[in-house]
C-alpha cells in the first residue's frame, strides 16, 4: 500500500482536476443510489401497495426531515395524482423521474471517468518522464550490473502495469466506496435488520480474498522478473544476431528463450487460477447473503407485514448495488498485489542513488587553462585493480598517447577523466580542481570523445553530428564532415546530411560510422580531445586522410589518444606505455625506441620502421 500511496502522490500537480473528478463521482454515487430508491414507489404503485394519504403533511424543517415525512409526502402526491388524473398520469410522472435519475447518473459517470482518466494519463506521462530522466542520469556502472532488457521492461511493461493497477484503481477507490456509503445509508433507513444480516457476510468474503491475494503477490513478482529476463534475451539476440547465425547458435538461443517463456506460462497459469477464483468466491458469498435477505425479508413482507413488496424489491436492488462495488473492490485488492510487484521494480530504479551526482554548489568550468593531472589514482571495476597508484600530467596543448596491451587500463583512464566512473583512490585534477567538485555538464563540455565503438542514433546524419547542440549551423557541420573525410560519401546520399543512419548506424559501413563520430567530436570543438582508437575502423587510405585531419584538429589542443596502431601516435608529444595499470615507459617516439624496451618491442611486432602517416 505504501507504493500505492507513493504513485498517487504524482497526482498532486493536478489537484484541481482530481477534485473535479471526485465531485463528479460523488454525484454519480448519489444518483446511483437514487436510481434504486426511485424504484420503491414505482413498484408500490404497480402493485397497488401505496398507502392512501389525502392531507399534505406539514413541513417539519430541514433539521427534522425523516424517512416517515418523505414517505408520507410521496404517498400524498401519488394519492392526489391518482384521484385527480388517474393511475396512468402517476405512472408517467414516475417513469419521467426514473429516466431523469438514470440519465443524470450516466452523465456524471462519464464525466467522473473521463476527468480521472485525464488525470491518470497526466500522472502516467510524468512517471514515464521521471524514470527516463533517472535512467539517463544514472552512471554507466549501474547498467554494467543490470541487463538492458530488464531495465527496458521496468520502464515500459512495469510502468504499464502500475498504470493499469494503481492509477486505474484511483477511480475504483473513489467511486465504489461512495456507492457503498450512500446505499448503506438508504438501506439502514429502510431496514436496519436486513442490512446487518448482509453485513455478516462481508468479513468472511474479505478473509477468503486476502488468502488468495497473498499468493498472487508472490507469483506476480516472479513473473515480472522473468519478463525482464525475456526482454534481455530478445535485446541480446537482436544485437548479436550476426554472431548467432555465424556460429549456428540459433537453436541454443531458441531453447534459452523457450525455457523463459515456459516458466512464465506455468507461473501465469497458477496466478490466473487464483486470481479468477476470487470472483466466483465473492459472487457465491454474495448470493448467500442475498438468499438470507430473501428469507428474512420474505417473512417481513408475507408474514409480519412490516414491509411492502415494492419496498422489499427496492431494498434487494440496493443490496445488489452494495455487492457489485464490493466485488469490484475485492478484485482491486488482487490488482494492487500485482501492481505492487511491478511498482517495487520501478521504485528500485527511481530510488537508486547516483554516486556520481554533483556535489552541492559545484565549480563550473567555462575554459581549460593549464593541465590535467592524474594524481596517485587507483581504480577497480569489481575486485581486481585495473589501475594502481597511477600518476600522469597532461599539459594544455600537448598530445599524450597511451599505448600498451589490452587490459592495461588505457580506456579506463578515458572513462575516469570524463567521470563515467569515479576513482577509488587518489584524484583527477583539471586546472588544480578535483573533477568530483566540478559540475559534470561543464566538465564534459570541455571534452570531445571519439570512442572505439562508433555509436550513432537512429536519426539523420546531420543530427548525429550536431548531437546535443541546440543551435545547428549547417556550414559548420559540413566543415566538420570535410575534416573527418565524411563529406564526400555523405554527398552521395539522396538526402545528403538528412540521410537516416538507421538503428545504431546500421545503414552505414563501419568506416562511415567512425568518420561521422569523428565529425561529431570536431563539430563540438572542445579544448580537450579524447580519442579511443579513433581510426580503428578505417581503411589504410582513409586512415591517412583522417589522421592528417585529426593532427590538424589536435594542434594547439590538449589530446589524450588511446591507440593500438602505433603508426597513428608517433608524432605525439608524450607516449605513455602501460602494463597492468602502471606506467612502464614514457617519452617521445625516438626516445622510447632508443630505450630498446617494451615500446620498441610493440613497434617491431607491428613492423613499423618509419612513420607511414607523416612520410
Amino acid at each position: 500500500m505504501s507504493n500505492f500511496k507513493r504513485f498517487v502522490k504524482y497526482a498532486k500537480p493536478y489537484k484541481s482536476q482530481a477534485a473535479l473528478g471526485i465531485f463528479f463521482n460523488i454525484l454519480y454515487a448519489l444518483f446511483t443510489t437514487l436510481s434504486y430508491v426511485i424504484l420503491m414507489p414505482m413498484l408500490d404503485v404497480l402493485f397497488g401497495e401505496t398507502k392512501k394519504v389525502y392531507q399534505l403533511p406539514s413541513y417539519p424543517g430541514i433539521s427534522h426531515l425523516s424517512k416517515e415525512y418523505l414517505s408520507t409526502l410521496l404517498n400524498y402526491y401519488v394519492t392526489y395524482t391518482n384521484t385527480n388524473y388517474g393511475i396512468e398520469r402517476t405512472l408517467t410522472y414516475l417513469i419521467i423521474c426514473v429516466i431523469s435519475v438514470f440519465l443524470l447518473k450516466n452523465i456524471f459517470a462519464y464525466l467522473g471517468k473521463i476527468t480521472l482518466a485525464f488525470l491518470k494519463n497526466n500522472v502516467l506521462k510524468d512517471l514515464r518522464d521521471e524514470i527516463y530522466r533517472k535512467i539517463i542520469d544514472l552512471p554507466i556502472s549501474f547498467f554494467s550490473e543490470k541487463k538492458k532488457g530488464d531495465i527496458i521492461a521496468r520502464a515500459t511493461t512495469d510502468i504499464g502495469t502500475v498504470n493499469k493497477t494503481f492509477l486505474d484503481l484511483v477511480i475504483v477507490f473513489i467511486r465504489e466506496p461512495l456507492n457503498i456509503i450512500f446505499t448503506l445509508f438508504i438501506m439502514f433507513k429502510v431496514s436496519w435488520e436486513l442490512t446487518l444480516i448482509m453485513f455478516g457476510f462481508i468479513p468472511i468474503s474479505g478473509f477468503v480474498i486476502s488468502i488468495i491475494s497473498k499468493k498472487i503477490k508472490k507469483q506476480s513478482k516472479t513473473i515480472f522478473n522473468k519478463g525482464g529476463n525475456i526482454l534481455g534475451v530478445i535485446e541480446e539476440s537482436i544485437g548479436g544476431l550476426k554472431i548467432i547465425k555465424a556460429f549456428n547458435a540459433e537453436t541454443f538461443f531458441k531453447n534459452k528463450y523457450h525455457q523463459q517463456t515456459e516458466e512464465i506460462r506455468s507461473l501465469s497459469n497458477k496466478m490466473m487460477a487464483r486470481e479468477y477464483l476470487a470472483s466466483p468466491m465473492s459472487e457465491f458469498l454474495g448470493i448467500a447473503s442475498i438468499a438470507s435477505l430473501l428469507w428474512f425479508g420474505g417473512k417481513m413482507v408475507l408474514i409480519d407485514g412490516v414491509m411492502t413488496g415494492g419496498t422489499f424489491i427496492g431494498f434487494m436492488a440496493s443490496a445488489y448495488n452494495i455487492l457489485t462495488p464490493a466485488k469490484t473492490i475485492s478484485k482491486a485488492n488482487n490488482s494492487i498485489k500485482i501492481g505492487n510487484s511491478a511498482a517495487q521494480r520501478v521504485v528500485e530504479i527511481l530510488d537508486t542513488v547516483n554516486p556520481l551526482a554533483d556535489i552541492k554548489n559545484p565549480t563550473k568550468l567555462n575554459e581549460f587553462k593549464h593541465q590535467i593531472e592524474f594524481k596517485n589514482i587507483s581504480f577497480k571495476y569489481q575486485d581486481q585493480y585495473v589501475l594502481k597508484n597511477f600518476s600522469l600530467t597532461v599539459p594544455k596543448g600537448k598530445k599524450v598517447a597511451l599505448v600498451g596491451q589490452s587490459g592495461s587500463g588505457k580506456s579506463t583512464l578515458a572513462n575516469l577523466v570524463t567521470r563515467f566512473w569515479d576513482v577509488n583512490e587518489g584524484e583527477i585534477l583539471i586546472d588544480g580542481i578535483n573533477i568530483k567538485h566540478i559540475q559534470t555538464d561543464s566538465l564534459r563540455q570541455l571534452m570531445g570523445i571519439v570512442a572505439q565503438d562508433s555509436i550513432l542514433f537512429n536519426d539523420s546524419i546531420k543530427n548525429n553530428i550536431a548531437l546535443g547542440i541546440k543551435t545547428i549551423d549547417d556550414n559548420k557541420i559540413i566543415e566538420a564532415a570535410k575534416t573527418a573525410n565524411a563529406h564526400e560519401f555523405i554527398s552521395d546520399f539522396p538526402n545528403q546530411y538528412n540521410h537516416p543512419v538507421g538503428d545504431g548506424g546500421g545503414m552505414l559501413s563501419g568506416g562511415q560510422r567512425q568518420r561521422i563520430s569523428i565529425a561529431r567530436a570536431i563539430f563540438k570543438n572542445p579544448p580537450i580531445m579524447i580519442l579511443d582508437e579513433a581510426t580503428s575502423a578505417l581503411d589504410t587510405e582513409s586512415e591517412k586522410i583522417v589522421q592528417d585531419a585529426l593532427e590538424n584538429m589536435m594542434e594547439n589542443r590538449t589530446s589524450l589518444v588511446i591507440a593500438h596502431r602505433l603508426s597513428t601516435i608517433q608524432n605525439s608529444d608524450l607516449i605513455v606505455v602501460m602494463k597492468k595499470g602502471k606506467i612502464v615507459e614514457q617519452g617521445s617516439h625516438d626516445t622510447l625506441i632508443q630505450l630498446n624496451g617494451v615500446y620498441k618491442h610493440l613497434v617491431n611486432l607491428q613492423n613499423i620502421t618509419k612513420n607511414p602517416i607523416s612520410s
